[in-house]
């Protein structure tokens, strides 16, 4: 996986790629030729005293020196460039799938995960992209090289490199192998850490008025010592890599001196190449030391290479059409034809056999239990959820076939839980319509029963709105989500449950102010409170996941039991007469 992602991601920087492996060569040999260069003057300039020999091959070792400097900040600064592009691509590919996700995927993966595989996952691969075009090139040139420089200098010590690279190979294979399991778990204990984390930050009220900030200490504390002990244990195989590998090297260099020594004194062998063939064997040791600091981040970016590989291969459970329908209808009618869905693994369905009509000018009212399905029937609207059977149709058409596009520009959907970006008040509002003047805002905020607290604000439509909307009170983020909705001014209006936190006399005066703007427009309204909903053209009672009621508030009193206990368990009766 790893490969084929890097390999994928790369091919945009061939050329870049290129110039890195060009430049580390030519550095590389470089490096290479210096020892060589340091013999001749060792044995033809210092031995026999030559000074002007001394002084010329030093100047050409200065040059050489300058083209292996040169080289290498090149190399180095053409490596970083296709590094950072690399992940900026990567994480954009990343962005778009998720992007393309339902909340099917979403819920498979977890927020938490997601966020690491966009964040972590990725650093690890395009970290380990930079030290490959730095270390990666340049290790096996300098240890072929390294090897013929040294035969070229002895053959006679060619033995002692042949015993060093095998043994620095198998002990460092050794070392790896027991790593990769441990960086393994240590991705899925960040991701441990991330949720948890997420989730007292996102519930931090809770936790304080439960008083649970002991227990919520106490089970980040395990989740963060399970991650420090795979840290720890994945740690210590790395440090054992690099006393093996100087073990290895101290005692071929003691080898070498050894035995060479003993070449120089039988005249075998000059001062200076013995000191050239100490150079050699100390770059092939560095050699096999980069390639070690290599095959350290492999494992685990390879890891992170398969969990983000992971969520590019997953496809949308709900897919575009092949065909895609680009226009609709003028007047758009939703209607729902024995729609049944079941969650992936479920036992029995959420829905069964559901269907209504919502026309234009109409208000059809869902209503029912908790957990009767409603909220999941409005979500099969926007697709973000596919029936499992039935049809889900917009002006007729099968909302499947229909462009993304073209079905969301027709929604305005306003969800259980109202969110709010960070920004402010008019940047949330432009989510409706991008190019919404100050005159439509003020409009749609006036519908939505919002225009006293925004105008109370110190800076109006520039009034600052926190992350999720957490600086405005729940009716207030729902009245926000409904202006956002209406400024589109969509054909059909989908309010899930979106005036629960409204007090009884808001929540009139805003149903009132929209019957003249959605007077063209199918609405559809989810709620609990049959004050809500009681005026509506037509209610939907439903339970257990089916329709057990269809009619207006007084139809349904005289014939639906359970729309008669849904009543009565909120209204007095003197009420309900």
């Amino acid at each position: 996986m790893l490969l084929r992602l890097v390999r994928t991601y790369l091919r945009p920087y061939a050329a870049p790629l290129a110039a890195v492996v060009a430049l580390q060569f030519v550095g590389t040999m470089a490096a290479l030729y210096l020892p060589s260069l340091n013999a001749d003057i060792i044995d033809n300039g210092v031995v026999t005293g030559d000074t002007g020999y001394i002084v010329r091959h030093g100047g050409l070792m200065l040059l050489v020196s300058l083209v292996q400097i040169v080289c290498s900040i090149a190399a180095v600064w053409f490596s970083a460039r296709n590094a950072m592009g690399f992940g900026r691509d990567l994480r954009a590919a990343i962005f778009r799938r998720v992007g393309s996700f339902s909340a099917r995927e979403v819920q498979h993966f977890g927020a938490p995960s997601l966020i690491t595989r966009e964040t972590n996952d990725v650093q690890q691969v395009q970290m380990l992209v930079l030290m490959g075009g730095t270390l990666m090139v340049s290790a096996p040139i300098m240890m072929v090289g390294g090897i013929i420089m040294a035969a070229r200098e002895d053959v006679g010590l060619s033995w002692l490199v042949l015993a060093v690279v095998p043994v620095l190979g198998v002990s460092i294979g050794l070392l790896v192998r027991q790593m990769v399991p441990s960086f393994r778990l240590m991705q899925e204990r960040i991701d441990e850490v991330n949720r948890l984390l997420r989730e007292q930050i996102t519930g931090v009220r809770v936790v304080r008025a439960f008083v649970r900030e002991d227990h919520e200490t106490r089970r980040f504390g395990d989740a963060n010592a399970e991650l420090t002990d795979v840290a720890i244990r994945a740690g210590r195989w790395q440090a054992a890599m690099f006393p093996t590998v100087m073990i290895v090297a101290n005692v071929a260099t003691v080898g070498v001196l050894w035995f060479g020594g003993h070449r120089v004194e039988d005249g075998q062998m000059e001062v200076g190449a013995l000191t050239a063939y100490i150079s050699y064997l100390m770059q092939i040791v560095m050699s096999v030391m980069m390639a070690m600091f290599m095959l350290m981040m492999v494992p685990r970016a390879s890891v992170c290479a398969d969990r983000i590989t992971e969520v590019l291969d997953t496809e949308s459970s709900v897919p575009p059409p092949v065909d895609p329908v680009t226009a609709l209808p003028e007047r758009l009618t939703l209607e729902l034809d024995g729609v049944t869905y079941a969650y992936p693994g479920a036992d029995q369905p959420v829905l069964r056999e559901v269907s209504l009509v919502a026309a234009p000018g109409e208000t059809v009212a869902i209503v029912g239990s908790t957990g009767a399905g409603k909220s999941t029937l409005v979500n099969l609207v926007p697709r973000l959820f596919d029936a499992t059977a039935g049809a889900v149709r917009v002006g007729g058409v099968d909302v499947r076939d229909v462009a993304p596009e073209t079905l969301w520009s027709e929604l305005g959907l306003v969800p259980q839980k109202a969110f709010l970006f960070r920004g402010t008040i008019a940047d949330n509002l432009r989510y409706g319509k991008p190019d919404a003047t100050e005159d439509e805002m003020w409009a749609a905020l006036d519908v939505a029963q919002a225009r006293d607290f925004v105008e109370a604000m110190p800076d109006g439509l520039d009034s600052e709105v926190a992350q999720g909307g957490s600086s405005l009170s729940g009716g207030q983020r729902q009245r926000m989500a409904i202006a956002r909705a209406v400024i589109r001014r969509p054909r059909i209006y989908l309010f899930d449950d979106s005036f629960s936190a409204l007090d009884l006399t808001t929540d009139a005066r805003l149903r009132a102010a929209l019957r003249p703007v959605t007077r063209e427009s199918a609405v559809v309204i989810v709620a609990q409170r049959v004050a809500t909903i009681r005026h509506a053209d037509r209610i939907v009672v439903m339970d257990g996941g089916t329709v057990v009621g269809t009619g207006t508030h007084d139809e349904l009193l005289e014939t639906c039991s359970t729309y008669q206990e849904i009543v009565g368990s909120q209204l007095t009766a003197e009420e309900v007469a």
